[in-house]
């Protein structure tokens, strides 16, 4: 007799391969949001962002509070800079949208590698094109699946409007703008995508699923269901991870991405670079090139070879309020787990990390204590070892009730129709650049269709 899962397998190896669909849009949004008014300096050298840093994690008292002058409301004409996927053949009227919201350091838009070639590429957290896409969040969403997605470059990072970093950059204002693009989807009325959308998940990781949580809290009615990764409510470790970053000027940073200076001023200075005395000082300290990658890894010189590599990419020119971590050491101090990741990756989510602001991070603190009136489906996901949100160890409750820091958050969610706190193994913040990332995806797509939200 033959065995009919066999034959089942066979015929989904014949079926030819899914291929997701996508286009990058650009939204036009009226920003409306109450954002703090902050009496802070104009920061004009990394030590100022070493100040703010010395600042905000303080345990003198809070420093929001006490920056904070007054509340505004902020209003103007910005863009969103978004990619829409829907799979191969198109969306249905049964046709389920997750809408994804990075977090700090990364951004939705493909980018190529800049260093040398030691990959292949790598793109934004949610479509990395590291090793043949075998990471990439959409693929599987998309062409397993069968979701479409939205992928956003939050309001006022990557390609979105570059805008005010202390007063108009800040988690209210992000936020109007994930609720104003929300609300065109079920409209119909976002350019670029010819398809109305009941249904709409809300899919971020860290600052993107604070985002995503405060939605759920403010607009409960806007949101199906809730899948948030790289989080929990616990906010005590943040201290140390802003602490850990060593906060310096973007611009100064990674200046030929996020400074001004010109292509014709950097190849004048390169001219003057002694390129043989370089090359026989490099050959006397007899360094092998996983020596010399150790070197570059270990500084911020890596940032300054990123923005060389990638041949006088377009600058952004970004106000001093632009922050970035200072290195390689501080992203995987943050992010990543050792021992579970690609060695090139950190390499290469260095090389295209995108920068913060600073009115995000005074606005850090502002997430709600719960979502009282959400009714859809929540999951959290968070790697076991997430040093932002867990402090190194998400199962270390000190309370045998509870199985793990992330899952104090059912709580939060009084009325939702399920709650799950998944905690996946060996892995730190950045799930998605993680060894065994695509476990989490399916955990993540299988919580959403035995809760309703299968996409067909």
């Amino acid at each position: 007799m033959i065995d009919l899962s066999i034959l089942s397998t066979i015929s989904l190896l014949l079926l030819p391969a899914a291929a997701k669909q996508c286009v990058n849009i650009t939204v036009p949004f009226q920003l409306s949001a109450r954002n703090g008014v902050f009496d802070i300096p104009i920061l004009q050298t990394n030590l100022d962002a070493t100040t703010f840093t010395q600042n905000v994690t303080s345990i003198r008292g809070n420093f929001t509070n006490i920056a904070l002058v007054d509340y505004a409301t902020v209003t103007g004409d910005y863009e969103i800079s978004a990619q829409y996927c829907t799979p191969d053949n198109g969306t249905s009227p049964n046709s389920v949208l997750q809408f994804l919201t990075h977090g700090i350091g990364f951004d939705k838009s493909y980018v190529k590698p800049r260093i040398y070639d030691w990959a292949k590429a790598i793109g934004p957290y949610w479509d990395i094109a590291y090793n043949d896409f075998n990471y990439s969040y959409i693929d599987v969403a998309v062409d397993q699946y069968r979701y479409s997605t939205l992928s956003i470059d939050r309001f006022g990072i990557g390609n979105s409007s570059i805008a005010d970093p202390l007063n108009i950059v800040q988690a209210p204002a992000e936020l109007n703008a994930i609720y104003k693009l929300t609300m065109m989807l079920r409209n119909g009325t976002m350019p670029g995508v010819s398809h109305s959308f009941n249904k709409i998940v809300h899919v971020g990781h860290s600052f993107g699923s604070s985002l995503t949580y405060e939605l759920a809290s403010m607009y409960p009615a806007a949101s199906d269901g809730l899948i948030l990764t790289g989080f929990s409510q616990n906010g005590s470790f943040l201290p140390g991870t802003v602490a850990s970053w060593d906060s310096k000027l973007a611009r100064l940073n990674d200046p030929l991405r996020f400074g001004s200076t010109s292509a014709s001023s950097l190849e004048e200075l390169i001219s003057m670079i002694p390129i043989s005395e370089v090359l026989s000082f490099l050959g006397s300290l007899n360094l092998t090139l996983a020596g010399f990658e150790n070197i570059v890894n270990g500084t911020n010189i890596l940032d300054l070879f990123s923005g060389i590599a990638g041949g006088f990419p377009m600058m952004q020119d970004l106000p001093t309020g632009y922050l970035t971590w200072v290195d390689a050491g501080s992203n995987q101090y943050a992010f990543l787990l050792p021992g579970y990741f690609a060695p090139n990756i950190l390499t290469f989510i260095e090389s295209t990390k995108q920068p913060y602001t600073l009115g995000e991070i005074l606005t850090l603190p502002s997430v709600p204590i719960a979502a009282p009136n959400f009714k859809g489906p929540v999951q959290i996901v968070t790697g076991e070892q997430d040093v932002i949100f867990c402090g190194g160890d998400c199962l270390m409750t000190g309370n045998p009730d509870l199985a793990s820091i992330p899952a104090k958050s059912a709580t939060a969610f009084p009325a939702s129709s399920a709650f799950e706190a998944y905690i996946q193994p060996n892995t730190g913040h950045a799930i998605n650049v993680h060894y065994n990332s695509t476990g989490a995806y399916h955990v993540i797509q299988n919580f959403l269709s035995q809760h309703g939200l299968s996409s067909s």
